[in-house]
């Protein structure tokens, strides 16, 4: 949720920590802030709203600190506000500390410390925790860190410094992602990898209940039991570019279209390792998918994939849902985790409670070392490098390309159906070709208050992912639904004001969904239809129609998926929103 930065070294630390930010603001933007080190005292400087307030406030100062923390927010205690922005002090000015995550018994630590005679000032859970290691300090920051540890709950990461022993800073990791960055005579710290990419490759994920103490010189690792621990560095071979915006107007459009080529990478990643899974897939009870967002749309279309060409029964469930079910899960059971950053406290949570208890876990994630490849038994990554944008897009089209090949795996025909797989990067380019006439269609409807989005088989995850891409960034209410279940109650909400956007590609449903069709029709409602290009019954009866190649019927979803993604772009650019960094969102959820 928030962003965690940390710096030490020889240069100047604010520099580092301000671009570090910037490549974090996905994470989060109520407000930001970072701490210096600064003639032998903390320096604290905190805006609310982006990263850009905090730069301006900064301009002109003369900051030579070399280390420093740096922080940007997405509110979860306390309203957003610069006494509650990070980073939090000490009562005594003597610790600075930037925290991810939430302390579930901040309200019993905050009483305690108020028991102390210390003025708790924020109405955050942060400063719990920096108040309780001032509190346990006598001389070894480590070992205050040590001391404090037993008294949080909840899932965390944070750093922390004190001026009382310059250079150095601790990390810790305990349900929320932190990662280390190691340079020559310098060493970092980030909530996630591409904060780093400008000034290392060189990076340590840390897993849960993790100690990191950094130096200029170098990185000590230790258990929360303070053993050492010896862990081999990753190298990343993302480059700065690849974070970057390219010339597009904002990173989800370049997201959009970098789709043909992510998604080959990830049929080509998967095919060159030429996987073969410990297990077969139809030795399983059951498959059970578990997700949140748009993976969670993603599994609906795994689902159907999966029972076709596996014949094992499929149940997809919303993470946050199945953590608390009573889900008669066993070793019977795969568990399938589907996550983009592969730290989303939901699906990590309930994927390792499944774990628990006897299911075989196998995970589909784009972040390789984060904390889900490693808690899980198996793990398929896609190949969409880093994505920026908050609405996700490219990573939900690799997650179809690695579910399709997972499905796919065991099937007599699998070699014909990847060759169909392998042309849809291609048919994809020619959907985005198109995307100056999918531009002029969603302008028209820039003023709608409310949409439909219907879709039957394949396309129902579809219209819940396009429903839910128009939601995120244009903040116009929208609803997806399965087409046969519109006469049971949605249809109640059909005028001649309501868009309704159906997803309709000719495959064994096409006669039912032209009937929807005609239902909508019959209520005067306003039909925007996405179908194969040669499908002239689907354009007589749309007020505007979106055509797509054909394809084969089962990879629909690739490229009838696009240009909902561009209608809600297009509408949202218009509309002069936020499309990377839409309100109260942000891109990986690491709290419940």
């Amino acid at each position: 949720m928030c962003g965690i930065v940390g710096y030490t070294g020889k240069r100047k630390a604010v520099f580092i920590l301000l671009e570090a930010l910037e490549r974090l603001e996905y994470r989060g933007y109520d407000s930001a802030g970072v701490a210096l080190l600064e003639d032998g005292k903390i320096f604290v400087e905190k805006k609310v709203g982006k990263i850009r307030e905090l730069v301006r406030s900064l301009w002109g100062k003369q900051l030579d600190a070399t280390l420093g923390i740096g922080h940007t927010r997405w509110a979860t205690h306390g309203g957003v506000c610069e006494l509650n922005a990070h980073p939090h002090t000490d009562q005594e000015g003597r610790f600075a500390l930037v925290h991810n995550g939430i302390i579930e018994n901040y309200r019993e630590l905050k009483e305690f410390i108020i028991s102390k005679g210390i003025e708790y000032k924020s109405e955050t859970d942060t400063e719990a925790i920096v108040h309780l290691i001032s509190l346990n300090y006598k001389g070894d920051l480590l070992k205050a860190v040590f001391k404090s540890l037993p008294k949080l709950k909840g899932a965390y990461a944070f750093a922390v410094y004190t001026p009382l022993e310059p250079g150095r800073i601790v990390g810790v990791r305990y349900g929320s992602p932190l990662v280390v960055g190691l340079g020559e005579g310098e060493n970092f710290l980030a909530s996630d990898i591409p904060a780093l990419i400008p000034f290392t490759k060189n990076i340590i994920p840390l897993d849960d209940g993790e100690v990191v103490d950094l130096t200029p010189e170098g990185v000590s690792i230790y258990d929360f039991e303070g053993n050492p621990k010896v862990k081999e560095p990753i190298r990343i071979h993302w480059d700065i570019i690849a974070a970057e915006k390219g010339g597009f107007k904002h990173f989800m459009l370049k997201e959009i279209f970098e789709q043909p080529r992510v998604v080959a990478d990830t049929i080509k990643g998967y095919l060159s390792r030429d996987y073969e899974l410990p297990f077969s897939l139809k030795e399983f009870r059951r498959i059970l998918i578990t997700a949140c967002g748009t993976s969670y749309h993603a599994g609906l279309v795994g689902k159907y994939w999966l029972e076709k060409f596996l014949g094992v029964p499929v149940e997809v469930i919303y993470a946050s849902e199945l953590r608390y079910a009573d889900n008669p899960i066993d070793p019977q059971d795969l568990v399938i985790a589907i996550s983009q950053s592969g730290e989303t406290a939901d699906t990590r949570f309930s994927a390792l409670s499944a774990k628990e208890k006897g299911a075989k876990l196998l995970s589909i994630v784009n972040v390789m070392g984060s904390a889900l490849s490693r808690e899980s038994d198996y793990t398929l990554y896609t190949h969409a490098g880093p994505e920026i944008g908050v609405a996700a897009t490219k990573t939900f089209t690799c997650q179809l390309a690695v579910l399709f090949s997972l499905a796919i795996s065991e099937h007599s025909e699998r070699e014909n159906l990847t060759d169909e797989l392998l042309k849809i990067p291609h048919l994809m380019e020619d959907v985005l070709s198109e995307s100056e006439s999918i531009r002029e269609v969603a302008l028209k409807y820039t003023k709608s208050k409310n949409t439909l989005y219907l879709g039957r088989y394949l396309s129902y995850p579809v219209a819940l992912e396009g429903a839910l891409k128009l939601k995120e960034i244009s903040y116009i209410h929208a609803e997806g639904y399965p087409a046969g279940e519109m006469k049971h109650g949605p249809i109640a909400l059909i005028d001649e004001n309501m868009p309704v956007v159906v997803v309709a590609p000719k495959d064994r449903v096409h006669e039912k969904i032209i009937s929807n069709i005609e239902e909508v029709l019959a209520r005067k409602g306003i039909v925007i239809s996405v179908g194969f290009k040669e499908d002239k019954e689907i354009q007589r009866l749309s007020a505007d129609f979106i055509g797509i190649p054909n394809c084969h019927e089962d990879l629909t979803p690739f490229l009838t998926v696009v240009p909902l993604q561009l209608f809600a772009y297009y509408i949202a650019d218009y509309l002069g929103l936020d499309v990377d960094q839409p309100r109260n969102l942000a891109k990986t959820v690491t709290v419940e």
